[in-house]
């Protein structure tokens, strides 16, 4: 594995399984999740990552440069300890203080025999003074409390892929013979990256993976507004935004430019007066256009929005209000985008084609409403459960049996988590960090890696 800081401001990882001969880019996980550097005169800070093994878990520890919100152009970034298992990412938080830190490295150390064998070091270096031909220095750490918090994210991850398995899918109703009630048919946890359920307070509704929150959104005036529902949220004039590009420097919903499954259980309480955007997706950029929308009408019809262009893809559906219908909007190879209700594709086997989107950005993933002020719902609300987002595009044949049963998530959820990873297992460490642009692979690093690797 090799991770690349590039002339386009992220960081690229790529993956080799035949020693170096050939690579690839690693699109559908961690590539270009990470930013390579700082707005203005600030070059791209070396990263350090290792592999490991913990608590029985192949995942990846990573350490890179956390970049202050607030406006503040100083160049220095906290150095943060991030935590992947190839589906998963976390940002664990800050191994440094405001150091300016150049590079960085991580060494994991586990004899396999209990916690107090077990040891996380960060090694880095920061410049001492100001001056372009300053000196550096070197701060050894150790991780001991980002080591513990690790552990607590790895369990959450375990406890959410063992409740989401457990909301059988439609034609499993029937539970096993099993102590545990097991379902027949269990609902899929591979490529599962984030879950939105009944975690919602304020106006933030928390990613039950531990990983990026959703914003509810309110437009002014009248009685809009979100309140907790069973599992979920209920909208009346709101929305939430998902953020992926929008979340700025880091963005760990990058795989949604390529590959994506969002899922969710709605039901709409009361007779629409005009469409209802259910869930869609904007792009970045100016005028924010609409990459894909789902929404509902009030000819009891179900529309699929592709690019912003007409609304083509319908399905018809007498739909009564409060029924709980399970709905899935998902994007595949970039170019391809499908909507289902209940199983049943919207427009029936035609595709929706989006064109070439290599040079368009996926802004946020919107949720129960689509922000705009100019629609009107009246008086009709929305309530969106258990929102599940996947970094693969889902089969049709599973979509099929993907309506969930009504389990509550709530009283066993912790704040937050996930699961299910891909990391390789191993011990290579090392800074990974070279410039795409000039198309070498440094020797050293490379050889550093297979030696390690070996150990």
């Amino acid at each position: 594995m090799m991770m690349t800081a590039c002339d386009d401001g992220r960081r690229r990882v790529y993956e080799s399984g035949d020693k170096g001969e050939s690579w690839t880019e690693a699109l559908g996980t961690l590539s270009r999740v990470w930013g390579n550097k700082h707005t203005g005169p600030v070059k791209g800070v070396g990263s350090g990552f290792t592999t490991a093994t913990i608590d029985n878990r192949d995942v990846m520890l990573v350490t890179l440069p956390v970049y202050a919100k607030n406006g503040e152009e100083n160049g220095k970034g906290k150095l943060h300890l991030w935590l992947t298992d190839n589906t998963h990412i976390v940002d664990i938080g800050p191994v440094s203080d405001d150091d300016d830190v150049t590079a960085s490295s991580l060494l994991y150390k586990s004899t396999g025999s209990g916690d107090k064998k077990e040891e996380l070091i960060a090694l880095y270096e920061k410049k001492k003074g100001v001056e372009k031909d300053t000196s550096h220095g070197m701060v050894t750490v150790r991780l001991t409390a980002q080591l513990k918090r690790v552990k607590e994210v790895l369990e959450t991850w375990e406890k959410v892929d063992d409740i989401v398995s457990k909301l059988c899918p439609s034609g499993s109703t029937e539970k096993s013979a099993s102590p545990d009630g097991a379902c027949r048919i269990a609902m899929p946890t591979k490529g599962l990256v984030g879950l939105l359920s009944g975690n919602f307070s304020g106006n933030t509704w928390r990613d039950e993976y531990l990983g990026v929150n959703a914003t509810v959104k309110v437009n002014g005036g009248g009685a809009t507004k979100a309140t907790k529902a069973s599992d979920g949220v209920k909208f009346a004039g709101a929305w939430a935004e998902w953020p992926v590009g929008a979340q700025g420097e880091n963005q760990l919903y990058h795989f949604a430019n390529y590959n994506f499954t969002l899922a969710a259980t709605v039901s709409i309480d009361g007779e629409p007066k005009g469409n209802i955007p259910l869930m869609g997706v904007r792009l970045d950029g100016e005028g924010d256009k609409k990459l894909m929308e789902l929404s509902y009408n009030n000819e009891k019809k179900w529309i699929l929005l592709c690019a912003g262009g007409p609304m083509s893809k319908e399905y018809s559906s007498d739909w009564r209000p409060e029924t709980k219908r399970h709905v899935v909007i998902l994007l595949r190879n970039g170019s391809q985008g499908t909507a289902y209700v209940d199983g049943q594709r919207v427009g029936g086997d035609a595709q929706c084609q989006l064109g070439n989107t290599n040079s368009k950005v996926i802004s946020h993933f919107y949720i129960g409403g689509d922000g705009e002020k100019t629609r009107s719902q009246g008086d009709v609300s929305v309530t969106v459960t258990n929102v599940l987002l996947y970094h693969r595009s889902l089969d049709e044949a599973v979509i099929r049996v993907l309506k969930p049963n009504k389990i509550s998530t709530s009283r066993t959820l912790v704040a937050g988590a996930k699961g299910e990873g891909t990391a390789r297992p191993g011990r290579a460490h090392g800074d990974g960090s070279t410039d795409c642009g000039s198309g070498l692979l440094p020797l050293l690093l490379l050889l550093g890696l297979w030696v390690f690797a070996a150990l």
